[in-house]
């Protein structure tokens, strides 16, 4: 059998045990499991199973985790369709989006130091922002139309997207923009990105952009290191995540879950993809690798206030902080698609406001799945998702590889895995 899922149960009291388990459970393990998890667990299993063999997904890997321990850890299909690797909690996978709670963390790993403040001009770090220009639109001949932002941009408007720095695969403005000017995306890791024009006056709303790859540029101008030698010596070292950063080594490529591309017929065909490897810039916005047991290390250190095994990165304070409204009374919206081969329109929370944290999409009511309001969540463009619920002490990350972002199939198997181990918790 090809898939493989560990599932470890936790009592009221702590740690029960670990199972490591094919498609069964023993019978002298399933008579000392606590029923209710062991049971949830099975669900998922099985979900998730059927996900891989209806082309949901080509392979998937999903984790859960409590203060005393992981809960639930499957994975299932393959990692290389084309040499029958399976999957596992060691395979690597492209985070992209998912960096930013990396690069918010090595933020305010600075502003805990006094090095900056959330309130300064970002120019103060970042001479280029100090007379920004907004894109008030175009000319009848095509020409962009720019006139100078009346506000300053400060630290806080680029860790809360309230910026006015978007995004172009969901502004159609600025998608015409790269086209007219030639400005390349900022996922091709050229700097020239950063010549990109506001849409709005810092601080008027709430729109995802690339507000958080300028956060990166202020890391590196602060602490006069790369982010790649700043998140190792200060996140990923410290937590023993060795598989985690932006240049991916040999070794790790061989571990690198296969790229798909779902069709219009519904299948899904595998496709190359790396981010670059010789970049202009590291994009603390996306540019990181990881393996899912990496991931969940940092996210239970997030759950635990910023330490784990001894290891502290944040103050407690610090943590509480991110995971609160930054926005006030902004609201985060439906981030509407301008390039559909890339994403469907995304919103996690149709028909109920929610807030932004730093840098952290936050539920005001109660999920759909099982998350209490005051969770933090997000995701990567590659179909990867995580949450983090404080009120009941969970955390949970699934991780795919497939375009276009906010797959309806994959996003159904996410909520059959959240909802399966809130059933396991109660």
């Amino acid at each position: 059998m090809n898939d493989i899922s560990r599932r470890t149960m936790l009592q009221r009291g702590g740690m029960l045990g670990a199972i490591l388990a094919l498609d069964t459970v023993s019978p002298a393990l399933a008579r000392t499991a606590p029923t209710p998890m062991l049971h949830s667990a099975k669900r998922i299993d099985s979900a998730l199973r059927a996900g891989v063999a209806h082309n949901d997904v080509a392979g998937v890997v999903a984790l859960a985790a409590q203060a005393t321990g992981i809960v639930y850890e499957g994975a299932f299909g393959k990692a290389n369709v084309a040499t029958g690797t399976p999957m596992t909690t060691d395979t690597v996978f492209w985070l992209l989006s998912m960096t930013k709670a990396f690069t918010a963390t090595a933020c305010m790993q600075l502003v805990e130091q006094g090095r900056l403040r959330l309130d300064d001009d970002a120019a103060k770090y970042l001479p280029e922002l100090a007379a920004p220009k907004i894109l008030e639109g175009y000319a009848a001949d095509g020409t962009p139309r720019l006139r100078p932002a009346k506000r300053t941009i400060k630290v806080h408007h680029l860790l809360t997207h309230t910026s006015g720095f978007t995004y172009s695969i969901w502004s159609e403005a600025l998608t015409r923009y790269e086209q007219v000017t030639g400005m390349p995306d900022v996922a091709t890791c050229k700097n020239a990105a950063f010549t990109a024009p506001l849409e709005f006056e810092p601080g008027e709303r709430w729109e995802y952009g690339i507000s958080m790859d300028w956060v990166g540029k202020l890391i590196e101008a602060v602490t006069d290191q790369s982010l790649e030698v700043y998140f190792r010596e200060n996140i990923f070292a410290p937590l023993g995540m060795t598989d985690s950063g932006f240049l991916i080594g040999s070794e790790q490529k061989r571990r690198v879950a296969t790229f798909h591309n779902r069709r219009a017929d519904g299948e899904l065909e595998p496709t190359p993809f790396e981010m670059p490897q010789r970049p202009e810039f590291f994009m603390g916005g996306g540019g990181t690798f990881s393996t899912p047991r990496d991931y969940m290390t940092f996210l239970q250190a997030l759950l635990n206030g910023g330490a784990l095994h001894g290891v502290r990165i944040l103050r407690p304070e610090t943590v509480t902080m991110m995971m609160r409204n930054q926005i006030g009374e902004l609201n985060v919206h439906e981030m509407r698609s301008a390039q559909p081969p890339y994403s469907h329109s995304f919103d996690q929370f149709p028909g109920q406001p929610h807030k932004w944290g730093l840098s952290f999409d936050i539920n005001t009511q109660p999920g759909p799945n099982g998350r209490s309001a005051g969770s933090i969540s997000w995701a990567g463009l590659l179909n990867c998702y995580f949450w983090l619920d404080p009120v009941k002490a969970v955390t949970g990350a699934f991780f795919t590889q497939i375009l276009p972002f906010y797959d309806d199939r994959v996003v159904g198997l996410y909520g059959d895995f959240e909802r399966g181990v809130y059933a396991g918790l109660a």
